[in-house]
Protein backbone atom coordinates (compact mmCIF):
# COMPACT_ATOMS: atom_id res chain seq x y z
CA UNK A 1 0.00 0.00 0.00
CA UNK A 2 1.37 3.40 -1.03
CA UNK A 3 -0.02 6.22 1.08
CA UNK A 4 -0.18 9.97 0.48
CA UNK A 5 0.85 11.56 3.75
CA UNK A 6 1.40 15.15 2.64
CA UNK A 7 1.07 17.57 -0.24
CA UNK A 8 1.85 21.13 -1.25
CA UNK A 9 0.05 23.17 -3.89
CA UNK A 10 0.96 26.22 -5.93
CA UNK A 11 -1.91 26.95 -8.32
CA UNK A 12 -3.09 30.08 -10.12
CA UNK A 13 -6.24 30.25 -7.98
CA UNK A 14 -4.51 29.54 -4.69
CA UNK A 15 -1.05 29.00 -3.21
CA UNK A 16 -1.32 26.42 -0.47
CA UNK A 17 -3.63 23.42 -0.58
CA UNK A 18 -6.44 24.92 1.50
CA UNK A 19 -6.56 28.17 -0.47
CA UNK A 20 -6.68 26.22 -3.72
CA UNK A 21 -9.35 23.89 -2.36
CA UNK A 22 -11.54 26.74 -1.16
CA UNK A 23 -11.35 28.36 -4.60
CA UNK A 24 -12.05 25.06 -6.36
CA UNK A 25 -15.16 24.32 -4.29
CA UNK A 26 -16.43 27.85 -4.85
CA UNK A 27 -15.66 27.68 -8.57
CA UNK A 28 -13.36 30.67 -8.28
CA UNK A 29 -10.82 30.88 -11.07
CA UNK A 30 -7.71 32.81 -12.01
CA UNK A 31 -7.87 32.96 -15.80
CA UNK A 32 -6.90 36.52 -16.78
CA UNK A 33 -4.74 38.46 -19.27
CA UNK A 34 -1.11 37.37 -18.96
CA UNK A 35 0.98 40.07 -17.28
CA UNK A 36 4.50 38.61 -17.26
CA UNK A 37 5.31 40.09 -20.66
CA UNK A 38 3.52 41.88 -23.49
CA UNK A 39 1.10 39.57 -25.33
CA UNK A 40 -0.83 42.32 -27.09
CA UNK A 41 0.40 41.06 -30.45
CA UNK A 42 -0.55 37.46 -29.77
CA UNK A 43 -3.74 35.77 -30.91
CA UNK A 44 -4.09 34.32 -27.39
CA UNK A 45 -3.77 36.56 -24.35
CA UNK A 46 -5.34 34.72 -21.39
CA UNK A 47 -3.50 32.47 -18.97
CA UNK A 48 -3.67 30.88 -15.55
CA UNK A 49 -0.83 32.84 -13.96
CA UNK A 50 0.34 32.38 -10.36
CA UNK A 51 0.18 35.97 -9.22
CA UNK A 52 0.60 35.75 -5.44
CA UNK A 53 3.87 33.82 -5.20
CA UNK A 54 7.17 35.47 -4.26
CA UNK A 55 9.92 32.87 -4.13
CA UNK A 56 12.16 35.21 -2.10
CA UNK A 57 9.74 34.86 0.80
CA UNK A 58 10.21 31.10 0.91
CA UNK A 59 13.66 30.16 -0.40
CA UNK A 60 17.26 30.97 0.57
CA UNK A 61 18.62 33.84 -1.49
CA UNK A 62 21.43 31.64 -2.85
CA UNK A 63 18.86 29.51 -4.72
CA UNK A 64 17.18 32.37 -6.56
CA UNK A 65 19.87 33.12 -9.19
CA UNK A 66 20.27 29.45 -10.06
CA UNK A 67 16.62 28.47 -10.53
CA UNK A 68 13.82 28.96 -13.02
CA UNK A 69 10.40 30.06 -11.80
CA UNK A 70 9.09 26.51 -12.19
CA UNK A 71 11.89 25.10 -10.02
CA UNK A 72 11.23 27.70 -7.34
CA UNK A 73 7.59 26.66 -7.27
CA UNK A 74 8.56 22.99 -7.14
CA UNK A 75 10.95 23.58 -4.23
CA UNK A 76 8.34 25.45 -2.22
CA UNK A 77 5.56 22.96 -2.98
CA UNK A 78 7.91 20.15 -1.96
CA UNK A 79 8.72 21.96 1.29
CA UNK A 80 5.03 22.32 2.07
CA UNK A 81 4.41 18.66 1.27
CA UNK A 82 7.29 17.53 3.49
CA UNK A 83 6.07 19.75 6.33
CA UNK A 84 2.50 18.52 5.85
CA UNK A 85 3.72 14.92 6.07
CA UNK A 86 5.74 15.78 9.20
CA UNK A 87 8.92 14.33 7.71
CA UNK A 88 12.13 15.09 9.58
CA UNK A 89 14.54 14.74 6.67
CA UNK A 90 17.56 15.30 8.90
CA UNK A 91 16.69 12.23 10.95
CA UNK A 92 15.78 9.92 8.06
CA UNK A 93 18.02 7.54 6.13
CA UNK A 94 19.05 9.58 3.09
CA UNK A 95 19.07 6.51 0.82
CA UNK A 96 15.52 5.65 1.90
CA UNK A 97 14.18 8.97 0.54
CA UNK A 98 13.86 9.71 -3.18
CA UNK A 99 12.44 12.31 -5.57
CA UNK A 100 10.44 11.60 -8.74
CA UNK A 101 9.01 14.55 -10.70
CA UNK A 102 7.24 15.11 -13.97
CA UNK A 103 8.28 18.00 -16.20
CA UNK A 104 7.20 19.11 -19.64
CA UNK A 105 9.25 22.25 -20.24
CA UNK A 106 12.36 22.36 -18.08
CA UNK A 107 13.55 25.80 -17.02
CA UNK A 108 11.97 27.60 -19.97
CA UNK A 109 12.09 31.20 -18.77
CA UNK A 110 15.60 30.84 -17.31
CA UNK A 111 17.18 29.34 -20.38
CA UNK A 112 15.59 31.77 -22.82
CA UNK A 113 16.81 34.68 -20.74
CA UNK A 114 20.34 33.26 -20.94
CA UNK A 115 19.99 32.69 -24.70
CA UNK A 116 19.12 36.36 -25.07
CA UNK A 117 22.28 37.29 -23.15
CA UNK A 118 24.35 35.00 -25.36
CA UNK A 119 23.07 36.52 -28.59
CA UNK A 120 22.95 40.16 -27.52
CA UNK A 121 25.90 40.50 -25.10
CA UNK A 122 28.18 37.51 -25.58
CA UNK A 123 28.92 34.18 -23.85
CA UNK A 124 30.73 35.75 -20.90
CA UNK A 125 27.36 37.12 -19.73
CA UNK A 126 25.62 33.72 -19.65
CA UNK A 127 24.95 32.38 -16.14
CA UNK A 128 26.99 29.38 -15.09
CA UNK A 129 23.74 27.93 -13.76
CA UNK A 130 22.47 27.60 -17.33
CA UNK A 131 24.35 24.29 -17.40
CA UNK A 132 21.55 22.69 -15.37
CA UNK A 133 18.73 25.19 -14.77
CA UNK A 134 17.18 24.44 -18.16
CA UNK A 135 17.08 20.66 -17.71
CA UNK A 136 13.93 18.53 -17.35
CA UNK A 137 15.43 16.80 -14.31
CA UNK A 138 16.34 20.01 -12.50
CA UNK A 139 13.35 19.95 -10.14
CA UNK A 140 14.19 16.42 -9.05
CA UNK A 141 17.82 17.40 -8.58
CA UNK A 142 17.22 20.58 -6.61
CA UNK A 143 14.72 18.94 -4.26
CA UNK A 144 17.06 16.00 -3.77
CA UNK A 145 20.01 18.27 -2.95
CA UNK A 146 18.05 20.51 -0.61
CA UNK A 147 16.74 17.64 1.51
CA UNK A 148 19.56 15.12 1.16
CA UNK A 149 17.34 12.58 -0.60
CA UNK A 150 19.77 10.13 -2.19
CA UNK A 151 17.44 7.24 -2.97
CA UNK A 152 16.59 6.17 -6.56
CA UNK A 153 15.30 9.38 -8.15
CA UNK A 154 14.14 10.23 -11.65
CA UNK A 155 12.24 12.64 -13.90
CA UNK A 156 9.55 11.78 -16.44
CA UNK A 157 8.58 13.78 -19.52
CA UNK A 158 5.16 13.12 -21.05
CA UNK A 159 3.63 16.59 -21.40
CA UNK A 160 0.24 16.75 -19.60
CA UNK A 161 0.39 13.06 -18.64
CA UNK A 162 3.84 13.36 -17.06
CA UNK A 163 2.69 14.32 -13.58
CA UNK A 164 0.64 11.15 -13.21
CA UNK A 165 3.50 9.13 -14.67
CA UNK A 166 5.81 10.56 -12.01
CA UNK A 167 3.42 9.55 -9.24
CA UNK A 168 3.00 6.09 -10.74
CA UNK A 169 6.76 5.66 -10.89
CA UNK A 170 7.09 6.96 -7.34
CA UNK A 171 4.73 4.21 -6.20
CA UNK A 172 6.87 1.63 -7.99
CA UNK A 173 9.88 3.08 -6.19
CA UNK A 174 8.15 2.62 -2.84
CA UNK A 175 7.19 -0.94 -3.73
CA UNK A 176 10.81 -1.52 -4.68
CA UNK A 177 11.90 -0.81 -1.12
CA UNK A 178 12.40 2.95 -0.82
CA UNK A 179 10.51 4.17 2.24
CA UNK A 180 9.43 7.62 1.08
CA UNK A 181 9.29 9.57 -2.19
CA UNK A 182 8.60 13.24 -2.89
CA UNK A 183 6.75 13.29 -6.20
CA UNK A 184 4.51 15.36 -8.44
CA UNK A 185 4.97 18.01 -11.07
CA UNK A 186 5.23 21.76 -11.60
CA UNK A 187 5.53 23.56 -14.93
CA UNK A 188 5.75 27.13 -16.18
CA UNK A 189 6.44 28.43 -19.67
CA UNK A 190 5.34 32.05 -19.50
CA UNK A 191 8.05 33.86 -21.42
CA UNK A 192 7.84 34.95 -25.08
CA UNK A 193 9.37 31.71 -26.36
CA UNK A 194 7.25 29.56 -24.10
CA UNK A 195 4.12 31.42 -25.07
CA UNK A 196 4.93 30.92 -28.75
CA UNK A 197 5.30 27.21 -28.06
CA UNK A 198 1.87 27.09 -26.41
CA UNK A 199 0.15 29.00 -29.20
CA UNK A 200 1.86 27.02 -31.96
CA UNK A 201 -0.12 23.94 -30.91
CA UNK A 202 -3.20 25.48 -32.55
CA UNK A 203 -5.24 24.39 -29.53
CA UNK A 204 -4.99 27.49 -27.34
CA UNK A 205 -8.20 29.47 -26.88
CA UNK A 206 -8.24 32.94 -28.41
CA UNK A 207 -11.28 34.04 -26.40
CA UNK A 208 -10.97 37.30 -24.49
CA UNK A 209 -13.59 36.64 -21.78
CA UNK A 210 -11.97 34.63 -18.95
CA UNK A 211 -15.31 32.99 -18.17
CA UNK A 212 -15.71 31.78 -21.74
CA UNK A 213 -12.15 30.91 -22.65
CA UNK A 214 -11.74 27.32 -21.44
CA UNK A 215 -14.95 25.28 -21.79
CA UNK A 216 -14.31 21.53 -21.90
CA UNK A 217 -17.29 19.38 -22.88
CA UNK A 218 -19.24 22.55 -23.79
CA UNK A 219 -20.73 23.21 -27.23
CA UNK A 220 -18.57 26.36 -27.35
CA UNK A 221 -15.31 24.57 -26.57
CA UNK A 222 -12.56 26.11 -28.72
CA UNK A 223 -9.27 25.33 -27.05
CA UNK A 224 -7.53 25.45 -23.71
CA UNK A 225 -5.90 28.20 -21.65
CA UNK A 226 -2.26 27.64 -20.60
CA UNK A 227 -1.53 27.70 -16.88
CA UNK A 228 1.40 27.28 -14.52
CA UNK A 229 2.00 25.64 -11.16
CA UNK A 230 1.13 22.20 -9.85
CA UNK A 231 1.49 20.07 -6.75
CA UNK A 232 4.04 17.95 -4.92
CA UNK A 233 3.14 14.97 -2.75
CA UNK A 234 4.84 12.73 -0.21
CA UNK A 235 4.09 9.06 -0.86
CA UNK A 236 5.35 6.29 1.36
CA UNK A 237 4.76 2.75 2.47
CA UNK A 238 2.37 2.06 5.31
CA UNK A 239 5.32 0.68 7.27
CA UNK A 240 7.25 3.92 6.81
CA UNK A 241 4.28 6.01 7.93
CA UNK A 242 3.74 3.87 11.04
CA UNK A 243 7.42 4.02 11.93
CA UNK A 244 7.23 7.81 11.82
CA UNK A 245 4.14 7.81 14.02
CA UNK A 246 1.75 8.90 11.24
CA UNK A 247 -1.64 7.40 12.09
CA UNK A 248 -3.75 9.04 9.38
CA UNK A 249 -3.00 9.42 5.66
CA UNK A 250 -4.94 11.43 3.09
CA UNK A 251 -5.45 8.32 0.98
CA UNK A 252 -3.84 5.63 -1.11
CA UNK A 253 -2.49 5.63 -4.64
CA UNK A 254 -4.22 2.35 -5.43
CA UNK A 255 -3.61 1.92 -9.17
CA UNK A 256 -1.74 3.45 -12.10
CA UNK A 257 -1.37 2.74 -15.81
CA UNK A 258 -0.18 4.47 -18.96
CA UNK A 259 -0.76 3.80 -22.65
CA UNK A 260 -0.04 5.39 -26.02
CA UNK A 261 -2.46 6.38 -28.74
CA UNK A 262 -2.20 4.85 -32.20
CA UNK A 263 -0.53 6.91 -34.95
CA UNK A 264 -2.43 9.93 -36.31
CA UNK A 265 -4.90 8.87 -38.98
CA UNK A 266 -5.33 5.40 -37.52
CA UNK A 267 -8.85 4.02 -37.22
CA UNK A 268 -8.00 2.55 -33.82
CA UNK A 269 -9.38 4.41 -30.78
CA UNK A 270 -7.43 6.40 -28.23
CA UNK A 271 -5.59 4.40 -25.58
CA UNK A 272 -7.23 6.36 -22.76
CA UNK A 273 -9.90 3.74 -22.06
CA UNK A 274 -7.28 1.01 -21.81
CA UNK A 275 -5.23 3.12 -19.38
CA UNK A 276 -8.29 3.60 -17.17
CA UNK A 277 -9.13 -0.12 -17.35
CA UNK A 278 -5.59 -1.08 -16.39
CA UNK A 279 -5.47 1.40 -13.51
CA UNK A 280 -8.72 0.01 -12.11
CA UNK A 281 -7.41 -3.53 -12.45
CA UNK A 282 -4.19 -2.55 -10.66
CA UNK A 283 -6.31 -1.13 -7.83
CA UNK A 284 -8.49 -4.24 -7.67
CA UNK A 285 -11.59 -2.11 -8.24
CA UNK A 286 -14.55 -2.18 -10.61
CA UNK A 287 -16.05 0.85 -12.38
CA UNK A 288 -18.92 0.89 -9.89
CA UNK A 289 -16.43 1.50 -7.08
CA UNK A 290 -15.40 4.88 -8.51
CA UNK A 291 -17.24 7.89 -7.11
CA UNK A 292 -15.80 10.65 -9.31
CA UNK A 293 -13.64 11.09 -12.41
CA UNK A 294 -11.17 13.98 -12.54
CA UNK A 295 -11.08 14.47 -16.30
CA UNK A 296 -8.24 15.60 -18.53
CA UNK A 297 -10.76 18.11 -19.98
CA UNK A 298 -8.76 19.31 -22.96
CA UNK A 299 -11.25 21.92 -24.15
CA UNK A 300 -10.67 20.75 -27.74
CA UNK A 301 -13.87 19.23 -29.19
CA UNK A 302 -12.33 16.10 -30.71
CA UNK A 303 -10.23 15.33 -27.64
CA UNK A 304 -13.19 16.02 -25.33
CA UNK A 305 -15.23 13.63 -27.44
CA UNK A 306 -12.59 10.92 -27.18
CA UNK A 307 -12.41 11.30 -23.41
CA UNK A 308 -16.18 11.36 -22.97
CA UNK A 309 -16.47 8.21 -25.09
CA UNK A 310 -13.89 6.45 -22.91
CA UNK A 311 -15.74 7.47 -19.73
CA UNK A 312 -19.08 6.27 -21.12
CA UNK A 313 -17.54 2.99 -22.30
CA UNK A 314 -16.23 2.36 -18.80
CA UNK A 315 -19.07 3.64 -16.62
CA UNK A 316 -22.11 3.83 -18.91
CA UNK A 317 -24.06 6.95 -19.85
CA UNK A 318 -24.08 9.44 -16.96
CA UNK A 319 -22.69 6.65 -14.80
CA UNK A 320 -20.28 8.64 -12.63
CA UNK A 321 -19.80 12.31 -11.68
CA UNK A 322 -17.16 14.01 -13.84
CA UNK A 323 -15.36 17.22 -12.99
CA UNK A 324 -12.18 19.23 -13.58
CA UNK A 325 -10.60 22.32 -12.05
CA UNK A 326 -8.74 23.23 -15.26
CA UNK A 327 -11.25 25.91 -16.35
CA UNK A 328 -10.21 27.68 -13.12
CA UNK A 329 -6.44 27.25 -13.40
CA UNK A 330 -5.64 26.65 -17.03
CA UNK A 331 -3.81 23.62 -18.31
CA UNK A 332 -0.76 23.04 -16.08
CA UNK A 333 1.11 20.43 -18.13
CA UNK A 334 2.91 18.09 -15.70
CA UNK A 335 1.39 19.98 -12.77
CA UNK A 336 -2.18 19.10 -13.71
CA UNK A 337 -2.33 15.43 -12.75
CA UNK A 338 -0.78 15.87 -9.29
CA UNK A 339 -3.13 18.79 -8.63
CA UNK A 340 -6.06 16.58 -9.66
CA UNK A 341 -4.89 13.92 -7.20
CA UNK A 342 -4.85 16.53 -4.43
CA UNK A 343 -8.37 17.54 -5.52
CA UNK A 344 -9.51 13.92 -5.29
CA UNK A 345 -7.98 13.48 -1.84
CA UNK A 346 -9.64 16.65 -0.53
CA UNK A 347 -12.95 15.53 -2.06
CA UNK A 348 -12.62 12.36 -0.01
CA UNK A 349 -11.80 14.30 3.13
CA UNK A 350 -14.70 16.74 2.85
CA UNK A 351 -17.26 14.61 0.95
CA UNK A 352 -17.70 17.24 -1.74
CA UNK A 353 -16.99 17.29 -5.47
CA UNK A 354 -16.00 20.70 -6.87
CA UNK A 355 -17.80 21.87 -10.01
CA UNK A 356 -16.40 22.13 -13.51
CA UNK A 357 -16.77 25.89 -13.74
CA UNK A 358 -18.24 28.08 -16.49
CA UNK A 359 -19.87 25.21 -18.42
CA UNK A 360 -23.43 26.34 -19.22
CA UNK A 361 -24.10 24.54 -22.51
CA UNK A 362 -22.73 21.00 -22.18
CA UNK A 363 -22.57 19.20 -25.47
CA UNK A 364 -25.36 16.71 -25.98
CA UNK A 365 -22.85 14.44 -27.68
CA UNK A 366 -21.19 13.71 -24.33
CA UNK A 367 -23.44 11.55 -22.15
CA UNK A 368 -21.45 12.18 -19.00
CA UNK A 369 -22.59 13.46 -15.61
CA UNK A 370 -20.75 16.77 -15.39
CA UNK A 371 -20.79 18.47 -11.97
CA UNK A 372 -22.15 21.82 -13.09
CA UNK A 373 -22.89 25.10 -11.35
CA UNK A 374 -22.05 24.41 -7.73
CA UNK A 375 -20.16 21.81 -5.74
CA UNK A 376 -21.93 18.51 -5.16
CA UNK A 377 -22.04 16.97 -1.69
CA UNK A 378 -21.32 13.26 -1.96
CA UNK A 379 -19.19 10.68 -0.19
CA UNK A 380 -16.06 9.92 -2.20
CA UNK A 381 -14.29 6.66 -1.47
CA UNK A 382 -12.38 6.29 -4.72
CA UNK A 383 -11.55 8.54 -7.67
CA UNK A 384 -10.15 8.05 -11.16
CA UNK A 385 -7.77 10.74 -12.42
CA UNK A 386 -7.13 10.96 -16.17
CA UNK A 387 -4.45 12.83 -18.10
CA UNK A 388 -3.57 13.01 -21.78
CA UNK A 389 -0.41 14.52 -23.19
CA UNK A 390 0.23 15.69 -26.72
CA UNK A 391 1.80 13.11 -29.02
CA UNK A 392 -0.32 10.28 -27.65
CA UNK A 393 0.45 9.93 -23.93
CA UNK A 394 -2.37 8.63 -21.71
CA UNK A 395 -2.18 8.07 -17.96
CA UNK A 396 -4.66 7.10 -15.27
CA UNK A 397 -4.40 6.92 -11.48
CA UNK A 398 -6.90 5.49 -9.01
CA UNK A 399 -6.96 7.19 -5.60
CA UNK A 400 -8.68 5.47 -2.71
CA UNK A 401 -9.67 6.57 0.79
CA UNK A 402 -8.22 4.73 3.78
CA UNK A 403 -10.96 3.14 5.90
CA UNK A 404 -11.11 4.42 9.46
Amino acid sequence: MTLVTGFGVIAPNGTGAERFWEAAVEGRGAIAPLTRFDVSGSAAQLAGEVADFDAAEHLPSRLLPQTDVSTRMALVAAEWAIDDAKVDTSAADDYQMAVVTGNACGGFEFTHREFEKLWSRGPEHVSVYESFAWFYAVNTGQISIRYGMRGPSSALVAEQAGGLDAIGHACRTVRGGTSLVVTGGVDSAFDPWGWAAHVSSGEVSTATDPLRAYLPFDVRAAGYVPGEGGAMLVVESAESARARGILKAYGEIAGYASTFDPPPGSERPSGLLRAADLALAAAGLRPGDIDVVLADAAGVPQRDGDEAAAIVALFGENGVPVTSTKPLTGRLLSGAGPLDIVTALLSMRDAVIPPIANITEPSGEHQIDLVLGTARSAPVGAALVLARGRWGFNSAVVVRAIPD
